[in-house]
């Protein structure tokens, strides 16, 4: 894997995503762009800051040489955006511009962190499922020579601003493991770290060809084989 950028590392995956992309010695370049700089650091990274989101595809399309593979953990809730309307414009119209931006770059692999439950009987009505959906269907539609599609289930982890409710969930879900065990457990969610690592594997096998489709979908159990059982650091 050569070069990449990261759109979202300041998110709990996205954070997760670049310091593996980081600590990767095949890794020769890791850009981002984001509203505010990332935590981690390293000789690799090159961190683009810009407030002005309009500004992003741009900032995509000037990276040269173009990145091999781009990932996308970028997304935000209701209440952090003010309101569906604006979530729209971030979680779908903005993932959709940097992905059309993207692939109209050269960029060859696409890797996006999208839920659990976007093809569900009741998704049609939902407005987080139809924008994840409508992503989801954009990058398959653009032609890369893979496009990686992530659904997780609960993400787990510390946020910087937790998500309403989420602590009730994240507790029951602990709550499944210590009484039912891990395999259980990984039914309802997986740790950001190991979403994380799943989509760098992912992108390495797509990346070295051996990607089992050129529309690849990671569900959960696909997520906890390869961010956790088949993960070699």
């Amino acid at each position: 894997m050569a070069s990449t950028l990261l759109i979202g590392s300041t998110g709990l995956v996205g954070s997760y995503i670049l310091s593996t992309l980081l600590a990767d010695s095949s890794v020769t370049a890791v850009h981002t762009v984001s509203r505010r700089a990332p935590k981690s650091a390293g000789p690799t990274l090159h961190a683009t800051v810009e407030a002005d989101t309009t500004q992003w595809a741009a900032k995509l399309a000037s990276i040269k040489p173009t990145p091999s593979t781009v990932y996308s953990s970028l997304g935000t809730t209701r209440a952090q955006a003010g309101g569906i309307a604006n979530q729209w414009k971030i979680d779908h119209d903005l993932n959709v511009e940097l992905a059309q931006t993207a692939k109209a770059a050269g960029v060859r692999h696409f890797v996006f962190v999208s839920s659990a439950g976007t093809r569900g009987l009741l998704s049609s009505s939902v407005p987080y499922s139809k924008m994840k959906r409508g992503v989801e269907d954009t990058i398959q539609r653009l032609g890369f020579e893979t496009a990686i599609i992530l659904r997780p289930g609960l993400i787990v982890g510390e946020r910087e601003v937790p998500h309403q409710g989420a602590g009730v969930m994240i507790g029951a879900w602990k709550g499944l493991g210590k009484i039912l065990g891990q395999g259980i457990q990984d039914l309802f969610g997986q740790e950001a770290e190991v979403i994380a690592r799943a989509a760098v594997h992912a992108a390495k096998i797509a990346e070295e060809g051996k990607a089992p489709s050129k529309h690849w979908v990671l569900e959960q159990s696909d997520i906890v084989r390869l961010g956790r059982t088949e993960w070699k650091s």
